[in-house]
């Protein structure tokens, strides 16, 4: 049966057309049965993210339209099908566990997406629409994600601007436990980096922000406090990090403003970010002993080495993937063989019992075992190859030569 993928993602649509067809959570349960009703499909998955919406079936005979069907499901007035990718079989395969690798992710290698499809099938497998084949190919994609992350550096390196400020403060400090951090700004940048810190052990957060609300919201994320940025001053002492993102158009930290705070630390470092264009932090603080200051040209220098370690590792990953793709289709192909095998031994035993049945009941009426030994392997012969003979005989009346051919090559026989 052909496995299908039918989606669209961030190199094939722009977030406009991707938010419109991405699944309400709570509706994609009722989303599988209606498309599992759909006359070929015989099993369904659907993983719907930010930045990617897939259709992954299973079909039995001829081509579901699944492009139609999605474009009817979100009430769209306007054609999708130009955003649209196409995979199948081997193809669909490949890109199922290069997706769960991060490789096919808007950043290179991040570790979400797999989490994101282990949800998506368990939603599925509630759903009771996934069978054998997305069983195999789910559980398989979840492997291979495994090796890639394990095997390679396709994570191992911070490829944005926050997750490279953070990895620079571990630069600086051992552990960030007993530290404090303080965020300038509360926008993306900021609270990406705040999600960073607090995921490697920083407990205490000071946000600082022009709005105070917006301050509260982003701090009680991690149970820190809000402060605004006219209450820097008295607040800069305490931190250990500074992270620093607004899009103000003068400086916020002065040169002057961190000599007080290193006094008064009696000359404890501080880590200093400057991610905003124009700067937040005054050029000068550099120059004071016991800061690292770091500015958005230095993160972004790192990024692009690490974007090149990634893309690397990006290649490794392919040529794992391409193996783990024929090991899949490889597989595949002996299940599908499996229940065709069964039948055949299961009449080569009937036959067998059969045979052997008349052989005892030749020599319960007195025949010689030299007899019934020539009756039961002629006529078991006869039996096992009767099928096979009947074909050959009828396909080259036919001129049917692939059926000769083939017969010829399961019994290894040589034929002109």
């Amino acid at each position: 049966m052909p496995l299908v993928v039918v989606g669209i993602n961030h190199r094939t649509a722009p977030v406009d057309v991707r938010e419109r067809v991405v699944f309400d959570p709570a509706r994609v349960p009722d989303a599988l049965r209606e498309l599992a009703s759909l006359p070929p499909v015989r099993e369904a998955a659907i993983v719907s993210t930010c930045n990617r919406t897939e259709i992954y079936c299973v079909t039995e005979s001829g081509e579901a339209d699944l492009g139609d069907w999605l474009q009817r499901y979100h009430h769209l007035g306007t054609s999708i099908h130009h955003c649209l990718y196409h995979h199948d079989d081997a193809k669909a395969v490949t890109h199922a566990f290069s997706v769960a690798s991060g490789l096919d992710s808007m950043v290179l290698g991040e570790p979400q997406i797999l989490g994101q499809l282990k949800d998506a099938y368990r939603t599925a497998q509630d759903a009771g629409t996934t069978g054998p084949v997305l069983n195999r190919l789910f559980q398989a994609a979840f492997s291979v994600a495994k090796r890639v992350r394990t095997e390679t550096q396709i994570g191992a390196n911070a490829v944005s601007v926050a997750s490279a400020a953070v990895a620079m403060a571990k630069t600086v400090f051992a552990s960030f436990e007993n530290r404090t951090a303080l965020m300038v700004g509360a926008g993306e940048t900021i609270a990406l980096a705040a999600r960073h810190l607090h995921a490697d052990g920083l407990r205490r957060m000071i946000v600082a922000n022009r709005s105070i609300d917006r301050a509260r919201e982003l701090a009680a994320e991690f149970q820190g406090f809000a402060i605004g940025l006219d209450d820097i001053p008295a607040h800069l002492r305490e931190a250990d990090i500074v992270v620093a993102s607004t899009a103000s158009p003068n400086v916020i930290i002065t040169r002057e403003m961190a000599a007080q705070a290193l006094r008064a630390r009696k000359r404890r470092p501080i880590f200093m970010v400057d991610i905003a264009v124009p700067r937040d932090i005054e050029p000068e603080v550099a120059e004071l002993e016991d800061v690292y200051l770091f500015t958005v040209d230095d993160l972004q220098s790192v990024v692009n080495e690490n974007m090149e370690n990634r893309r690397q590792a990006a290649r490794e990953a392919d040529k794992m993937i391409a193996a783990e793709v024929d090991r899949f289709e490889l597989q595949q192909r002996t299940r599908d063989a499996a229940p065709i095998i069964r039948r055949l031994r299961h009449e080569a035993e009937h036959t067998r019992q059969h045979t052997v049945e008349q052989a005892r009941r030749m020599l319960a009426a007195g025949r010689s075992q030299d007899e019934v030994l020539e009756f039961l392997s002629n006529t078991l012969m006869n039996r096992l190859i009767h099928a096979p003979s009947q074909r050959l005989r009828d396909a080259a009346e036919t001129g049917d030569d692939e059926i000769v051919r083939a017969i010829a090559d399961i019994y290894r026989l040589d034929h002109d």
